[in-house]
């Protein structure tokens, strides 16, 4: 894993807990464990901290306006259809201002690998509200606090086409470096959501602590299973896979939106 990362930019610029490095991490070890080179990668990172991920990475990278990441890399990919192409994005990023981007990469089905880390806020600007916010996390932001309901970007995906689509928690390492592995091997778009831990802007509002914060997204989450089994998901946020390669949309997901 070494060998991918820049250690002479090391440490990282992110705060001290941020789950930037989770992801990085899970990225860097699915490289490694599928034995793909990096010179047949290339990452194109769009704007907040997790933008900051392609600098980190020993390999070709282009950093792009907000929300323009997606565009980007399928101009990379067109470009040159030989090479993996992983755009790495943050919620506001990806669900926000480059919303309509990512609905047309799923219903077009891109073949660029999407990696979404959700810090449930808009970190680096000051901690405003994203789309992914939940309402019960923040007291302030608005004059009379956050009424509307979170957009789930990564099931809008699935049900739109995408080849891949899978959610965890950085909590769930080994799930999450193991669907990345599953991405970067799928032809078509691919969709990796990780719940990251923002303990210094998202955790004003909740958990301060990293540990404790991870722990908070982990008991906020619900499996895929369990939730279909129990049929409950109020206040929850689905985990799981939500598409797969040949398979389309799990069908207890579709089961799930259309109760």
């Amino acid at each position: 894993m070494r060998r991918n990362i820049r250690a002479d930019r090391l440490p990282t610029i992110w705060c001290t807990g941020c789950g930037n490095g989770v992801v990085l991490s899970a990225f860097l070890r699915a490289v490694e464990e599928l034995g793909m080179e990096m010179d047949k990668i290339a990452v194109v990172s769009g704007i907040g901290c997790s933008g900051r991920i392609g600098g980190y990475i020993k390999g070709d990278s282009i950093h792009v306006a907000h929300g323009r990441a997606l565009p980007v890399a399928l101009g990379a990919k067109l470009a040159r259809p030989d090479m993996t192409i992983v755009a790495f994005m943050g919620d506001g990023d990806a669900f926000s201002i480059g919303g309509n981007h990512l609905l047309h990469a799923a219903r077009r089905n891109d073949d660029v690998k999407a990696i979404v880390v959700n810090n449930l806020i808009f970190g680096m600007t000051g901690g405003q509200i994203s789309p992914t916010t939940p309402p019960e996390a923040m007291d302030r932001g608005l004059m009379e606090g956050k009424a509307a309901k979170e957009l789930d970007g990564s099931v809008l995906c699935a049900l739109l086409g995408a080849s891949y689509v899978a959610r965890w928690p950085n909590l769930d390492f080994l799930e999450l470096k193991d669907s990345i592995k599953v991405a970067l091997t799928t032809k078509g778009f691919a969709l990796v959501e990780a719940l990251s831990q923002c303990p210094v802007q998202f955790g004003k509002y909740t958990v301060r602590d990293s540990l404790g914060l991870m722990k908070w997204i982990k008991e906020k989450t619900i499996g895929i299973d369990e939730a279909k089994r129990d049929g409950d998901t109020h206040g929850k946020i689905l985990t799981g896979e939500f598409a797969k390669p040949g398979e389309g949309v799990n069908p207890k997901l579709r089961d799930l939106i259309l109760r």
